[in-house]
């Protein structure tokens, strides 16, 4: 195999002829082997840092501080980056020491590779377009790395937003299905008042739906960016008019509604928009957990459970007991959402552990959101597609479970009273003995007219005062 020599101020390296990449994505390679996962696992990530080298490039020739014609070969070369050509080339470790340095370089190197080929040299012939000279022209990795996360962030919460959406609206489907079923509600897993299953349905798709909300306010957080602030944020090294101007190509190249943050100092060093997005994702796995949590509780026995569900049967469920079926899909969506809700610290303790002018933790808090976006993503997904979608109800069984219950005393209280009707409630658990039987047949205190009227299957579920 061909090699290249290429150096940087730490020496001399060969480099393999066929790579894109150089000397510090090599280096990048040698030192940080700490998930195993590369950037290229990324691809939204390595297409937004072709965005922000493209806009760089674009600002940086009309500003007149680069070449025309080596900015139009990095815009080139940047569009094959933006299409996934060289996906393959980004191999930097998620989380690496430098501030994500190692990435910002990977993304230089390819790109002026890419862009020598192009005009007709060879690899490693910087003199002609050099990574840090013209690739990275007025910029630092203190903007240029942010900016392509928040970007990253932005596309693929789009996707997220989608999935999520998607299960709330199967939950919402479901809930019309199964409104005509009469079951229990519960308290303290003990029984409280009638309600519907669709209701319960109907619930758990608004509890996510309000998350989609809360979802488009992190990503207007995420869309403010320190481009242009280069190293802390006095733009050293960049033109006047440079930041606005790379701004607006970013905008453009995007198609996101990009803001430029007003104190490009603060901006640099501050992570706050990273948290606020994290506490988002674990406040949508909690409450994901929560409702696979009831979806296993609603389907458990079948003969020694609540059994008021069915899950679609997934596989077996024991090496030992046969016809076992186990609720697979929530119990690993139940420990996606631990990871997620783990990960929401790892962010807060890296966004915490800034100093001064820089908060060189971004990598893991890369990490941390992407994986923590994909993972969650995956879950939801997995949960519309393998458990939701294939529900049914047993709804002749809870509703033996409803005209059973001694919950159901509730509903006198108007007519009864409290101290009534917890005697009722009394009489009923020691003697096993039905409400209906002990109000209706022997103790007469109302008629079968009136128990008829107050236990329609409309009343119980949607109550209505009644005296």
């Amino acid at each position: 195999m061909s090699k290249r020599i290429e150096h940087d101020f730490l020496g001399e390296k060969e480099i393999p002829q066929d790579v894109y990449y150089g000397i510090q994505t090599l280096r990048a390679l040698e030192n940080f082997h700490i998930t195993g996962i590369p950037l290229k696992v990324e691809p939204l990530f390595v297409q937004s840092l072709g965005y922000v080298k493209k806009a760089a490039a674009m600002a940086n020739r009309d500003l007149g501080v680069l070449d025309k014609n080596i900015a139009e070969y990095i815009i080139k070369a940047s569009d094959r980056v933006i299409k996934g050509e060289f996906n393959d080339q980004f191999l930097s470790d998620l989380i690496q020491g430098g501030a994500g340095t190692s990435v910002n370089m990977n993304a230089n190197e390819v790109i002026a590779n890419v862009a020598l080929e192009m005009m007709g040299k060879e690899k490693g012939q910087y003199e002609f377009c050099h990574p840090n000279n013209h690739v990275n022209c007025s910029q630092s990795t203190n903007d240029a790395y942010p900016t392509a996360f928040r970007i990253a962030l932005i596309l693929k919460l789009a996707v997220y937003k989608d999935i999520l959406g998607k299960l709330a609206d199967a939950f919402d489907t479901k809930g019309d299905e199964f409104q005509n079923v009469l079951k229990m509600g519960r308290t303290q897993l003990q029984d409280a008042v009638p309600m519907s299953l669709g209701d319960e349905f109907k619930a758990f798709a608004t509890n996510l739906k309000e998350e989609l909300s809360r979802i488009e306010d992190s990503k207007r957080l995420i869309a403010e960016i320190n481009m242009g602030a280069t190293a802390i944020g006095t733009r050293v090294n960049a033109p006047d008019g440079y930041a606005e101007l790379v701004t607006r190509y970013l905008c453009e190249v995007t198609g996101l509604e990009l803001k430029l943050a007003e104190n490009l100092i603060e901006a640099t060093n501050d992570t706050g928009a990273y948290v606020q997005l994290s506490g988002v994702l674990k406040r949508t796995a909690v409450k994901v957990s929560k409702i696979c949590n009831d979806l296993r509780l609603l389907s458990s026995g079948p003969r020694a459970g609540l059994n008021e569900i069915n899950l679609p049967p997934m596989q077996p469920g024991s090496s030992i007991m046969p016809g076992k079926v186990n609720p697979v899909i929530p119990e690993v969506v139940n420990q996606t959402a631990y990871y997620v809700i783990g990960a929401d610290l790892t962010v807060t303790m890296a966004a915490e552990a800034g100093q001064l002018q820089l908060n060189v933790m971004e990598p893991v808090i890369s990490f941390a959101l992407f994986t923590a976006i994909t993972y969650m993503g995956n879950a939801c997904r997995t949960l519309r597609e393998k458990c939701v979608l294939g529900i049914t109800a047993n709804a002749e069984h809870t509703k033996q479970m409803v005209m059973n219950s001694i919950g159901i005393v509730t509903q006198l209280n108007p007519i009864l009273g409290y101290e009534k009707s917890a005697g009722i409630a009394r009489e009923a658990l020691e003697t096993g003995k039905s409400v209906h039987d002990i109000v209706v047949k022997e103790k007469k205190y109302i008629t079968q007219e009136k128990w008829d009227e107050i236990f329609t299957f409309d009343n119980m579920i949607r109550p209505q005062f009644i005296q």
